[in-house]
């Protein structure tokens, strides 16, 4: 055994995260923990690794046991270059002659993970940046690893990449994960955190849904007797002198114990409720392109593009971090216009776009306000609802209707973002990573929600599970302008790309056909240069993302209203986004220009 939790309780305040929870963990086993937000998950992984201390019990851990831990928060990591980065995962030595085996380890370990030591951590995409922080949690060889929300900020690729590795990993796993597909692909064991509360549940994730369901319900009907005992001792309690003259006072402290375990009862937090308004249908033709192409600078990021939406497709978009996925729904809904080609936008489309960078929210007003810009009402299929009603649904507390929306969490502002989104009558849904942030169950629930949808829907997702469960065909993005169409949903895509490289791989060295495209083209290309090559794409795709975002903050009506100082910085700030947008295009172009051998 490597750790076990014996009796252990925390709270933060009044509310109990743990209560009196038991929890082991053997050598090999990988271990995934689940559970709704705020339930406590990372309070527990910070148990387990030593930065929480209990209110109660005891945690136990294998003495010498080396535990590493991958945090969610990619923003407490300091800078320097990667290769420091990862050496901070390295333990304290003791004796000279130790040095030269912890520099072969660090050695080892980047060129595992295919990271350049020497590149500047703070300049790397959110994805490369969790590929880092691996490493360093890696380089120490853990028998125990802890994983908070590994998946984010990760493609579809690289969350392929990290499963593998992940499957030749010696030591035991225990992680916090939302994408369904990842737990079934890694781990053998579930562990549900639900009102303070652990269950176990050996077997895969559809295992663990059908037998936790058998549990809840079983739960309500126990609950659902319970209530009616204590109504009908509630009754007798209250009966007239002559009654209580001769009542049995066994009976009544009976009663009064079963209201105090009326008042203990933890209730589960209610299910967002999730419709769509409906409006009238659009024209037959939703979309129509012929040989569109979108260029920023000298890199062409949609290239030939020809495909026709008709009403009610259901697509999803997927290619790797910086591919132009978001670029190509610009494309589509009149954003951007082809620099060549033509596309064509069908009649009577009335869209609702959930975006990935949340840049609908504003952050400064209250919650309220962010779903109705004025009075208290909602009109939702026809019917006036009152906002708190509405925002109840979405699992928002009264108190919590004035509070601006800068001050919400991540999965709290998706939900807020949904709800803003679904109070506009739509045809058209348009999805770009709405399961960023959300719990399974909040999840599965959007995921009914879409797929119930009568319109058409573009999805920009890396959840391979969502896709599968919505879509009906994809677009797909090779990262070199390439948009290629695919019916069926992600794993029948994922049978046939395995299938088309299988007779290939003899020829492909090892290891080699795990690489990017553009770092097999690189051979003109340094190591350091191939990396940054490859990164190039995210980071101007992200620097494009925050320009958009402060655009739209200088074009609203009250900015130059604000105090003048934020209003020069805010400018500042973005010509200086501009600028570093200009230099990343134009070193794109140097190294494309490099590898072409020009």
């Amino acid at each position: 055994m490597l750790l076990r939790l014996d009796q252990v309780s925390l709270a933060f305040g009044s509310r109990p995260l743990l209560d009196a929870v038991e929890l082991s963990v053997d050598a090999g086993e990988r271990v995934a923990l689940v559970g709704r937000n705020g339930e406590g998950k990372s309070s527990l992984l910070r148990l387990v690794a030593g930065s929480q201390p209990p209110d109660a019990g005891s945690v136990w851990r294998r003495p010498g046991a080396r535990l590493a831990s991958l945090a969610q928060d990619l923003a407490d990591v300091q800078s320097g270059s990667v290769g420091e980065v990862v050496a901070g995962g390295l333990p304290p030595t003791h004796a000279g002659d130790e040095s030269w085996q912890q520099q072969q380890r660090l050695t080892e370990t980047l060129t595992r993970l295919e990271l350049d030591g020497a590149a500047d951590f703070n300049a790397l995409s959110g994805g490369w940046r969790r590929r880092a922080l691996l490493a360093r949690a890696l380089v120490c060889d853990p028998q125990l690893l802890l994983l908070d929300e590994p998946t984010n900020h990760l493609d579809i690729e690289a969350i392929e990449w990290l499963e593998a590795l992940l499957g030749g990993f010696s030591g035991a796993l225990l992680f916090v994960s939302h994408d369904r597909a990842f737990i079934d692909n890694v781990t053998t064991r579930i562990v549900d955190l639900d009102r303070g509360h652990l269950g176990n549940w050996p077997g895969n994730y559809q295992t663990y849904v059908e037998r936790k369901a058998a549990q809840l319900a079983a739960e309500a009907q126990q609950r659902a007797l319970f209530d009616k005992r204590l109504a009908q001792e509630e009754v007798w309690i209250r009966k007239g002198v002559e009654a209580r003259r001769t009542r049995n006072e066994g009976r009544v402290r009976a009663l009064y114990q079963m209201r105090e375990q009326h008042r203990a009862r933890r209730e589960r937090v209610g299910r967002v409720n999730l419709t769509v308004q409906r409006t009238e249908t659009s024209g037959e033709l939703v979309f129509e392109a012929e040989r569109a192409s979108v260029a920023f600078g000298e890199r062409t990021v949609i290239r030939d593009f020809s495909a026709t939406i008709m009403r009610g497709d259901r697509i999803g978009i997927v290619g790797p971090n910086g591919a132009g996925k978001s670029t190509l729904i610009r494309l589509l809904l009149g954003e951007l216009e082809p620099q060549s080609g033509r596309l064509r936008r069908g009649t009577r489309l009335q869209v609702a776009y959930y975006d990935q960078q949340r840049a609908q929210l504003q952050l400064t007003r209250s919650v309220m306000e962010n779903v109705c810009d004025r009075g208290d009402q909602v009109v939702i299929n026809g019917r006036a609802r009152h906002v708190s009603g509405y925002l109840r649904d979405f699992l928002f507390r009264d108190e919590q209707l004035r509070t601006p929306a800068a001050a919400l969490s991540g999965g709290e502002r998706n939900r807020l973002l949904l709800a803003r989104l679904f109070a506009s009558p739509a045809n058209l849904l348009v999805m770009d990573e709405p399961t960023n942030d959300l719990d399974i169950d909040t999840l599965e629930l959007l995921e009914e929600m879409v797929a119930d949808f009568p319109g058409t829907l573009l999805l920009v997702s890396h959840d391979r599970a969502f896709l599968d469960h919505v879509v009906t065909s994809l677009l797909v993005l090779d990262g070199n302008g390439g948009v290629n169409e695919f019916v069926g949903g992600y794993s029948d895509w994922l049978r046939y790309r395995n299938e088309r490289r299988e007779p290939a791989r003899s020829a492909v060295p090892s290891g080699a056909a795990a690489r990017p495209e553009s770092a097999k083209k690189a051979g003109r290309l340094g190591y350091k240069e191939q990396r940054e090559f490859a990164a190039l794409p995210a980071t101007i795709e992200q620097l494009e993302a925050e320009q958009t975002a402060l655009t739209a903050t200088v074009n609203h009506p009250q900015f130059y209203v604000g105090q003048h100082a934020t209003v020069q910085g805010t400018l500042q700030q973005l010509q200086q986004l501009t600028g570093k947008i200009e230099a990343a295009y134009a070193r794109w172009a140097e190294l494309e220009e490099k590898l072409a051998g020009r």
